[in-house]
């Protein structure tokens, strides 16, 4: 029996990471996808012998905001791009008190408040329905939490992002509903970024950083851009070891995802294959090739 294809880490950075330390055979190289266009180019290269595809979420310099970032271009380029498993760092505020800034938060639920994104590859023409019960890969988070305590990062497993769109901050009364719901970090990226990894069969995991208490907190003044860049860079070192630490413990996983992830459109196509959109199964070869016969 042949051995399966060795694991391809892609690394989506947020806010502050716009690039990677210690990659070997660096080469950016520009995408296409017929879903439009990526966020950058996709940076190529080889970590201790492992195939890393990073993608600077918001373009270098940070040129693009939240709800005009095209996350399903973002996630076929990455598919397309051979990755198997998808870590994500992104900002975030804090909705609990024992989350301080500095923490780094291994989210495993979302709660999805955007309203202006694209957040299916399917639709009109070829419907499906996956499952986001469980939206992150547990083994990607067992591995991420590990290589904190390796660093020695403060980290917590576990938690629930509020994805908003912004870009504003929330009102005091929205942080207040948000911690009321039962909410633990709050960001403007990570939806519908979870949900297309799912469909596209990724091994999916979020790495959310705090900055901020958002504006809840009697004790700490409001958020603002200045309070986020000055934790961002602290953020950004402990995210690029992170990222140094973990791909080497990603690389070396051989078989399937025990969860699911890349089975994820088993059972997720309805549309008849009959009545399917030649165009729309066309544009998914990459998403989707693998139930589709393409």
């Amino acid at each position: 029996m042949s051995r399966a294809p060795a694991p391809v880490i892609g690394i989506i950075g947020g806010s502050g990471l716009y690039q990677m330390d210690g990659l070997k055979d660096v080469a950016w190289r520009k995408v296409s996808s017929p879903f439009g266009e990526p966020s950058d180019e996709l940076c190529f290269g080889m970590l201790e012998g492992t195939q890393v595809v990073f993608l600077p979420r918001h373009g270098r310099g940070h040129r693009i905001a939240p709800s005009d970032i095209d996350f399903r271009a973002n996630i076929d380029a990455l598919k397309r791009s051979g990755v198997t498993d998808l870590v994500s760092l992104s900002a975030v505020g804090s909705l609990r008190e024992d989350l301080p800034p500095g923490t780094f938060v291994v989210v495993d639920q979302f709660v999805d408040r955007t309203f202006a994104r694209e957040k299916s590859f399917f639709g009109t023409g070829l419907v499906a329905h996956v499952s986001m019960a469980k939206p992150t890969c547990s083994r990607l988070g067992d591995a991420v939490v590990a290589a904190c305590d390796a660093l020695g990062v403060a980290a917590h497993r576990g938690g629930t992002y509020l994805a908003m769109e912004g870009p504003q901050f929330s009102s005091l009364a929205e942080s207040r509903l948000y911690r009321g719901w039962g909410c633990d970090v709050i960001g403007m990226t990570n939806m519908p970024e979870a949900k297309l990894a799912r469909e596209a069969e990724l091994c999916y995991a979020t790495v959310a950083m705090v900055t901020d208490f958002d504006c809840w907190h009697p004790e700490h003044d409001a958020v603002t851009v200045d309070q986020v860049v000055s934790v961002l860079v602290g953020n950004a070192s402990k995210a690029r070891s992170l990222v140094k630490q973990v791909v080497p413990l990603l690389g070396g996983h051989e078989g399937p995802c025990r969860q699911g992830c890349q089975r994820a459109l088993e059972h997720a196509l309805i549309t008849a294959p009959e009545a399917r959109d030649a165009a729309m199964v066309a544009k998914l070869s990459s998403v989707a090739g693998r139930v589709l016969g393409r």
